[in-house]
C-alpha cells in the first residue's frame, strides 16, 4: 500500500496563506498527503490588560473569532480542490507550540510561506530558520507569488544537482514537466551562463561565482518557467560552489524544496 504523507502548513494568517495552500494541496495532490495547517498566535497579540478576568475574556473571544476565520479559509479551499484540510489553532508561545507540535505529529514535510524579499517571520520571529534548525526532514519554502497550482504539472529545477534518494521527492521529480532544468554555480567558466541540452531529460546552466550570481540564477529560473527548485542543505557536488542557504531563500522568486 502507497505511503501516505503527512504535510505540515504553518502559517501567520498573512495576505499570502491562501497560495500557501494551494501550493501545499498541490504537492499532496502528487504525493498521496493529508494537509494539517497549524497556526499559533502569541497571548501578547491578544491581551493588552494585566486584569485576570478581562485577559481570559480577550482570550476566549479572539480565539472564537480566529477559528472561525481559519474554519473559513480552509473550507472555502478544500471544496475548491476536493481535498480536506485539518487544522489546528492555538494561543502559546510560537516557537514552543510549533516544536511541540513536530514532535508529537512527526510530519514528513513542513511548508512555510515565504514573503517577498525576505524571510517569513511570525510575530518578528524567524521562524523559517527556527524550523530549518529543528526539522531534519523536507522543508518547502512556498512562493506568494509563484504558485505552485493544484491539478497541473510542476515546472521543477535541481540546483547543484540537488538529487536524492529521498520517496517523497521521487515521486515530485515522476511528476514534472521534462526536461528538468538542473542550475550550478561554479567558480569559472568561459561564458557567465552556458546552457547544455545534456539530453531529452536534462538541461544544465552554469553560472560563474560573483556578486550577482544568485539574482542571474533568479532570472534563469524565471525564464525557464521553473516554479519549484530543489536545494541540499548541503548545496555542493563536483565543481560547483556551495552557496549560503539562506540568501537563496531570500533571493529566489519561486517555490522550494530543501532536502538533507
Amino acid at each position: 500500500m502507497k505511503k501516505q504523507y503527512k504535510i505540515l502548513v504553518l502559517s501567520d494568517l498573512n495576505k499570502s496563506t491562501n497560495n500557501t495552500l494551494k501550493s501545499s494541496i498541490s504537492l499532496a495532490k502528487i504525493v498521496n498527503a493529508e494537509i494539517n495547517f497549524l497556526y499559533v498566535k502569541s497571548p501578547s497579540d491578544v491581551v493588552d490588560t494585566e486584569n485576570q478576568l478581562s485577559a481570559m475574556r480577550s482570550i476566549n473571544q479572539n480565539y472564537i473569532i480566529t477559528n472561525n476565520k481559519i474554519t473559513d479559509l480552509i473550507n472555502s479551499i478544500s471544496n475548491a480542490y476536493n481535498i480536506n484540510v485539518n487544522h489546528t489553532f492555538t494561543i502559546g508561545n510560537v516557537k514552543n507550540e510549533i516544536e511541540k507540535y513536530i514532535e508529537k505529529n512527526k510530519p514528513d514535510i513542513i511548508v512555510i510561506g515565504k514573503r517577498k524579499s525576505k524571510l517569513v517571520n511570525f510575530i518578528g520571529d524567524n521562524i523559517t530558520q527556527f524550523v530549518l534548525n529543528k526539522y531534519k526532514g523536507i522543508i518547502v519554502i512556498a512562493d506568494g507569488n509563484n504558485v505552485l497550482e493544484p491539478n497541473k504539472e510542476l515546472d521543477l529545477g535541481l540546483f547543484n544537482n540537488s538529487i536524492t534518494n529521498d520517496a517523497f521527492l521521487q515521486e515530485i521529480i515522476g511528476s514534472t514537466k521534462k526536461p528538468l532544468n538542473y542550475f550550478k554555480i561554479v567558480e569559472n567558466l568561459s561564458t557567465s551562463n552556458d546552457q547544455k541540452v545534456l539530453n531529452n531529460n536534462k538541461i544544465e546552466y552554469a553560472f560563474v561565482k560573483g556578486s550577482n550570481v544568485i539574482k542571474n540564477v533568479s532570472n534563469y529560473l524565471t525564464k525557464s518557467n521553473v516554479n519549484l527548485l530543489c536545494i541540499s542543505r548541503n548545496n555542493s557536488i563536483s565543481g560547483s560552489v556551495k552557496t549560503n542557504l539562506n540568501e537563496l531563500i531570500n533571493k529566489l522568486d519561486c517555490s522550494l524544496i530543501i532536502t538533507l
